[in-house]
């Protein structure tokens, strides 16, 4: 079966979760969870939660295993912590938690982003994994790396990685 059969055989509508990761945004200024959040609606997602936590990772660990067991939940994204400072610490939380790596994400994340900002891309730590047949993304806090990461590869993949991560 080509990819294109397993896309049309994915599901369309996808529950999510939303969390941002920032030592430095609030609910106020956020914008990057905002975009997350309409976009994913806007193409017929349902967003369950949308939560904001510090760069601390006991904090992401726990709100990512209540996360998990909501047995609805389908894709979890997150924003911000895949930088390179010491603050930055949600890839190291969240790798280890992975059942499988999607090593094309983040590679992928990078190509796509080097057109836009040049060598600096090089400083992006996205990943992207499942985590008991739940996908989750871990993307840039910036509004464009957001915005790179949900109109290029998560919103065209996301059925699909649902799809299989299932079965």
């Amino acid at each position: 079966m080509s990819h294109l059969e397993h896309k049309e055989l994915s599901p369309k509508a996808i529950t999510c979760n939303v969390l941002i990761i920032s030592d430095s945004r609030t609910e106020k200024t956020d914008e990057s969870g905002k975009y997350l959040v309409e976009n994913l609606k806007g193409c017929g997602h349902t967003v369950v939660d949308f939560a904001f936590l510090k760069n601390d990772q006991e904090a992401i660990k726990n709100k990512l295993k209540e996360y998990l067991a909501q047995e609805e939940l389908q894709v979890i994204i997150t924003s911000g912590g895949t930088g390179v400072s010491m603050r930055d610490v949600t890839v190291e939380t969240v790798t280890p938690m992975l059942d499988k790596m999607l090593d094309g994400f983040g590679e992928l994340f990078r190509t796509l982003s080097y057109t836009e900002i040049g060598t600096a891309s090089i400083m992006s730590r996205a990943i992207a994994g499942v985590i008991s047949g739940k996908v989750i993304v871990c993307v840039p806090g910036s509004l464009a790396a957001v915005k790179l990461a949900l109109d290029k590869i998560i919103l065209p993949e996301i059925g699909h990685m649902v799809r299989e991560a299932t079965r």
